[in-house]
């Protein structure tokens, strides 16, 4: 059964940092991406970041590039989202996401077809 289990949200000033853990197991994800997605109240759930398993290929939404680095340790199976410079408008429930390689650098949560259960980051002002 394939698992993604996030951590390490919490409540943070504005201008601070956070690393959030995704945990990969159940299956083999060399031919998948992991990426990362939020959502916040009354909003959609939007693409933040992914990598390939390999780590040839990662890609970002414009709107945290520069500010988001995702990463990944290969012989844990977990990927990191490391977020500095942190802001109240990044306050959302963080999810990890999973999909094959062959949909490229998708950024549609419909082409996602594992998940997390998400954690929460706010970022107080």
């Amino acid at each position: 059964q394939v698992q993604l289990v996030e951590s390490g949200g919490g409540l943070v000033q504005s201008g601070g940092s956070l690393r959030l853990s995704c945990a990969a197991s159940g299956r083999s994800f060399t031919s998948w991406s992991l990426g990362w997605f939020r959502q916040a109240p009354g909003k959609e759930r939007e693409f933040v970041a992914a990598s390939s398993w390999s780590g040839s290929s990662s890609w970002y939404a414009d709107s945290v590039q520069g500010r988001f680095t995702i990463s990944r340790d290969n012989a844990k199976n977990t990927v990191y989202l490391q977020i500095n410079i942190l802001k109240p408008e990044d306050t959302a429930v963080y999810y990890c996401a999973a999909t094959p390689l062959w949909r490229g650098t998708t950024r549609l949560a419909n082409d996602y077809g594992y998940w997390g259960q998400g954690t929460q980051v706010t970022v107080s002002s």
